[in-house]
């Protein structure tokens, strides 16, 4: 379930200044989106995906115009589920050294009006007709996290925004110790641990889960979360809003582990296939991306929600 832009390391991107909101003459992404891609739903889906719990409901796709025939990736849903973040780009088959120069691939934000979600907006992390480099979003209150490729740095590095007067602006650099090797990753509400996944020594095996904590402004050296890890793949972790779950990825499915007496317990599969990157609002529903596949070619991904019972 590893993203397609994770494969930006290889790539330096033009951008350079300060954030600002994609100005109205870019293209919009449907815009972008071949003439002959076929939407794909979970009636043609050959791999649909399923709960595997009795406390959700089947997942179902987001409508349009969040979905569309190009791909939805890697969401990230605010507690009031009323605010998606969420990464596009509008032809999987495209190579990434092309995806990020189209003016439309990159993070966007919809907002939920009553029970319908409007339109979703660019948030352009770099300068007006920058290209698509960015991605890994996380948002806390007015500032957002993303991972990104840039000029002047080698490979992909963290950096942070603000939203101040209603645009997102002020990024900067925020990477941690570089042997930390801090993947996709979720902070807890008040900002002094983060949960990602890494392939840094020490671990179970492959991607594994690990934690770091903040003492007088800096991030103290991770310990593994070998609860919820394996000699396997485990990433891309979201707690629950009260912070009483773990979500993670691997195997090609979603995955809880739920705190009992203040330690992780052993994950459940929670909805397969092709199910990954959760993140949770405050009910409890969980949203997340699936992937189609036909005959082992990705052809489009869709953000999925699985409404709590």
């Amino acid at each position: 379930m590893k993203k397609t832009f994770l494969l930006l390391s290889a790539i330096l991107i033009l951008t350079a200044g300060g954030c600002e909101q994609a100005p109205a003459e870019l293209p919009s992404r449907e815009s972008k989106i071949p003439t002959d891609a076929v939407k794909i739903t979970p009636a043609t889906d050959v791999s649909p995906v399923k709960s595997l719990s009795a406390e959700y409901e089947n997942p179902i796709p987001l409508p349009a115009p969040v979905n569309t025939a190009g791909a939805e990736d890697s969401p990230f849903i605010l507690p009031d589920g009323n605010t998606l973040y969420f990464f596009f780009t509008p032809d999987v088959k495209v190579p990434v050294e092309k995806q990020i120069i189209d003016n439309v691939t990159g993070i966007y934000v919809a907002k939920k009006s009553g029970d319908k979600w409007l339109n979703p907006e660019r948030v352009l992390l770099s300068k007006p007709g920058g290209v698509g480099s960015d991605g890994c979003e996380f948002v806390r209150g007015n500032i957002i996290w993303f991972c990104s490729v840039r000029e002047g740095y080698d490979g992909i590095h963290w950096f942070t925004a603000e939203f101040k007067n209603n645009k997102w602006q002020n990024w900067k650099n925020a990477d941690f110790p570089p042997d930390y090797k801090v993947g996709e990753l979720h902070f807890t509400s008040d900002g002094n641990e983060v949960y990602f996944h890494s392939d840094r020594p020490g671990g179970k095996g492959g991607l594994d889960i690990w934690v770091s904590k903040k003492v007088d402004g800096e991030w103290l050296e991770p310990e593994n979360v070998s609860a919820v890890n394996t000699s396997g793949d485990e990433g891309w972790p979201a707690l629950s809003p009260d912070e009483n779950e773990l979500w993670i990825t691997k195997d090609y499915g979603i995955w809880r582990s739920k705190k009992i007496n203040g330690e992780w317990g052993k994950p459940k599969l929670m909805f397969s296939p092709l199910a990954g990157e959760a993140t949770i609002d405050s009910a409890g529903n969980v949203y997340f991306v699936h992937h189609y596949y036909k005959d082992d070619q990705m052809l489009e991904a869709d953000i999925y929600v699985a409404n709590k019972k």
